[in-house]
């Protein structure tokens, strides 16, 4: 496959979700270039901006199994994992899958249950694997967890522990709609008050998992010259030696960032990667993985707002 075949499903997949969701255009990219590396994608947002419907139009753009999972605080591990029930006719154990065993994970409100069963995605996430009783089951290639959370702030919400959240490639944030997109969703969906059916927009898969496959052997392809290294690798450097940061982003970012940037400059045709893609993914792809000092959170600043200084002042190759 060559790369003006990954633009062109790339724009597809856009199309049909958009047939669907109103704006969200960074959300959707970020999206998709998680998909094309591998990676998985945290979203956040207050309820109501369309977290979920997105990636259902998503899922709903491609020929892969789809798996949905609604974090409550009463959830187990087991409820996600599955477990080995006794089987009293054969007088032996039986897997019973649970829903990870799917391709596209939607971990729904992922912070409403406690930390002891959101750590059951941690292997499923680093590994595409999970161990149920000493076994290990293999997920595939095509397994992603797409998580939505509503801001910590909120009632009911138990925060995501570093180890796990350094497992997202991007975190998202999604805030209210401009107004003309606003008008649009009202215009589109304002005659029904529950979740749109999909069905009504006839979404069309426009990939399956052996396109994925072939995508990302292209991507794979898609070079990465020492000065973009040496500028990634300072950009995250950089993140543990400012003041207002107790602790920067590990090596993983590093790594991530960089096949983060093949994909989305894969997206726009080009076999080669641009400053510019690191400065438009280092936000999403670093502002889960650092945290704030104390005095920083005292005088205002957000992680944001330091990665972004981080950006302007570390030099960019020319």
């Amino acid at each position: 496959m060559d790369l003006t075949q990954v633009r062109d499903t790339a724009v597809r997949l856009r199309e049909q979700v958009h047939r669907v969701v109103v704006g969200q255009d960074e959300a959707i990219d970020l999206l998709l270039v998680s998909l094309l590396c591998e990676g998985h994608i945290l979203f956040e947002g207050v309820p109501g901006v369309a977290k979920t419907l997105l990636v259902r139009a998503f899922a709903s753009g491609l020929s892969l199994r789809f798996g949905r999972v609604q974090f409550t605080p009463d959830l187990m591990p087991g409820d996600i994992v599955g477990t080995n029930l006794f089987n009293f006719q054969t007088n032996t154990f039986t897997l019973t899958k649970g829903p990870i065993f799917t391709e596209l994970l939607l971990a729904d409100e992922i912070n409403r249950t406690p930390p002891k069963t959101q750590a059951a995605l941690l292997q499923a996430m680093q590994e595409r694997s999970v161990t149920i009783d000493t076994t290990t089951y293999e997920l595939g290639q095509g397994f992603m967890v797409i998580a939505t959370q509503n801001p910590i702030e909120q009632e009911g919400t138990y925060p995501l522990p570093e180890a796990q959240l350094d497992r997202f490639l991007f975190k998202v944030v999604l805030g209210y709609p401009s107004r003309d997109d606003e008008r649009a969703i009202v215009q589109r969906h304002g005659h029904r008050t529950l979740m749109p059916r999909l069905e009504e927009f006839a979404l069309t898969p426009v990939a399956d998992l052996g396109t994925l496959v072939a995508i990302r052997e292209a991507i794979a392809r898609v070079r990465v010259s020492e000065a973009i290294i040496d500028y990634i690798v300072d950009l995250v450097r950089a993140t543990r030696e400012r003041p207002a940061i107790a602790y920067g982003a590990s090596p993983r970012a590093a790594t991530m960032l960089a096949m983060a940037c093949r994909a989305y400059a894969a997206m726009q045709g080009r076999d080669f990667v641009l400053p510019d893609d690191i400065k438009a993914l280092a936000v999403p792809a670093l502002r889960h993985r650092v945290v704030l000092a104390p005095g920083a959170e005292i005088e205002g600043l957000t992680t944001e707002a330091v990665i972004r200084q981080i950006i302007e002042q570390v030099p960019a190759p020319r």
